[in-house]
């Protein structure tokens, strides 16, 4: 479906010129409405969208000059044509002067209308492309955001790019703040559509009763409150992309509709009938495990399938190594500029603290904690003590009930992680002392210290550059 220009409205209380302005408009292609008063043009324009509008200037009850003062002040961004059978240059001028886009004198040639009306609809056009332009250009979704040297990322940016050109359907599963929003926009950026509008909904943000109409659309009166028709976001994003983020928490009925749409791109308005037809890609995304929700009965498993095209599994904060530190110098990078700060880097107990924090809300918790810590920091270095008491976020995540977290990977990824999860919670509740650590899991120091540097749980200068892993037996 290719974008359309809104229709035009003609006010005259002459019913012959009415239609003989009808009968021009629709041998050129133009979407018609006809008013035969000023006061009902007003009523009209509250109710729904137009490119332009044509006027006489004499009118049954308000003037034309009346409702040209009235519209410019309430809908400055309509174009008005006002036209008249008693011309006079001083009359031209106060039109023009009120805010008329141009003037016509009665008779005139149907041409002089035409170039009129083609001059105002290309206008529209113009605006309407400038304004996805800005849009767009707000945009800043580039593979390289994609920071990390972890195995798991460098194989999420050659999947990117392989997927990208395609027109395939992709869901993204994976926690809060991993960073799937990033990916679907690299997606978009990548791909032969990047030209069109990238359009973004978070289901999870719009109540139910309003989701649907934002997805599709409505027609007038639809509902309480829909006083004129509403164009849908699947219709803005056609020729492009849209994100649908957190698609767990849509209900069941509207996740038939999108199922229907996801089959051969038609849908329906919310109150309508029209069936209409768009091209779209959709990219849907959520941190919900949704098998679970399936087995629960609060996911559709043939929407699953259907979205489920080509999944992406952006991996957890802590399953990615060092590369904690290298999204730490990134974040410190851009707050430090931004804030006009001179701080170079991170001690060595810093960098214990970031290493050693699980993240339970991942690369945006990251973000949000270095920004405090530029905040606060008044040396070249950012000290541990300008992190966050991380022990609040350890204590939510332990009051998770068991069985209520995702379990992916192979047994030795998940004895791995959580044998992880154990040894840094362990040392943060001793303050990070090896000894008391050691002694409270029943194993040697050196053993200790052995499991930590092959999990990636660096304690930063109090390491030891003379222990080796023989040690670990020891």
């Amino acid at each position: 479906m290719k974008p359309t220009l809104p229709p035009l409205l003609v006010v005259d209380d002459e019913k012959n010129m009415r239609l003989s302005l009808e009968a021009i408009m629709n041998g050129e292609g133009y979407q018609y409405r006809a008013a035969d008063s000023a006061e009902q043009a007003l009523k009209m324009i509250v109710e729904q969208e137009f490119f332009m509008v044509i006027t006489d200037a004499r009118l049954g009850g308000m003037s034309g000059y009346e409702f040209l003062g009235l519209a410019r002040q309430r809908f400055p961004h309509i174009p008005i044509l006002m036209i008249t059978a008693y011309a006079t240059p001083k009359l031209a001028v106060e039109a023009i002067k009120a805010g008329a886009i141009d003037y016509l004198a009665k008779p005139f040639a149907p041409e002089e209308l035409l170039h009129a009306v083609a001059r105002c609809a290309e206008r529209h056009r113009l605006l309407s492309e400038n304004a996805s332009l800005k849009a767009r250009a707000g945009e800043a979704y580039r593979l390289e955001q994609l920071i990390g040297v972890a195995p798991k990322i460098l194989e999420l940016r050659q999947l990117i790019q392989t997927v990208a050109p395609t027109n395939a359907t992709v869901l993204i599963l994976g926690e809060s703040g991993t960073g799937k929003e990033l990916i679907a926009g690299a997606l978009h950026t990548l791909s032969k559509r990047a030209s069109a509008n990238y359009v973004r909904i978070n289901c999870a943000a719009i109540p139910e009763l309003l989701l649907e109409s934002e997805l599709f659309g409505h027609e007038k009166g639809a509902f309480t409150g829909a006083l004129r028709q509403k164009n849908g976001r699947v219709e803005e994003a056609d020729g492009g992309t849209i994100f649908l983020d957190e698609i767990g928490d849509m209900s069941r009925p509207l996740q038939a509709k999108l199922l229907r749409f996801l089959e051969d791109g038609t849908f329906t308005r919310v109150g309508g009938n029209q069936e209409l037809r768009v091209d779209v890609r959709l990219i849907a995304a959520t941190n919900r495990d949704i098998v679970a929700a399936i087995q629960m009965n609060q996911f559709r498993e043939d929407l699953f399938h259907r979205l489920n095209v080509v999944q992406f599994r952006p991996p957890a904060l802590r399953e990615r190594g060092t590369d904690v530190l290298l999204l730490a110098e990134h974040f410190l990078k851009h707050f430090r500029l931004s804030m006009n700060r001179n701080i170079e880097g991170f001690s060595k107990g810093a960098q214990q603290e970031l290493m050693s924090h699980h993240w339970p809300g991942n690369v945006r918790e990251l973000r949000n904690v270095i920004e405090r810590a530029v905040i606060l920091e008044n040396t070249k270095e950012v000290q541990s003590s300008n992190l966050p008491d991380f022990h609040l976020e350890t204590r939510l995540r332990k009051s998770e009930p068991a069985g209520t977290q995702v379990v992916t990977g192979s047994l030795n990824e998940i004895i791995s992680n959580y044998e992880h999860d154990l040894i840094a919670n362990i040392l943060e509740q001793n303050h990070f002392s090896l000894t008391r650590t050691a002694d409270q899991l029943q194993i040697s120091r050196h053993a200790l210290r052995y499991r930590m540097q092959r999990l990636n749980i660096s304690l930063g200068s109090d390491e030891d550059p003379n222990f080796t892993t023989k040690e670990a037996s020891l």
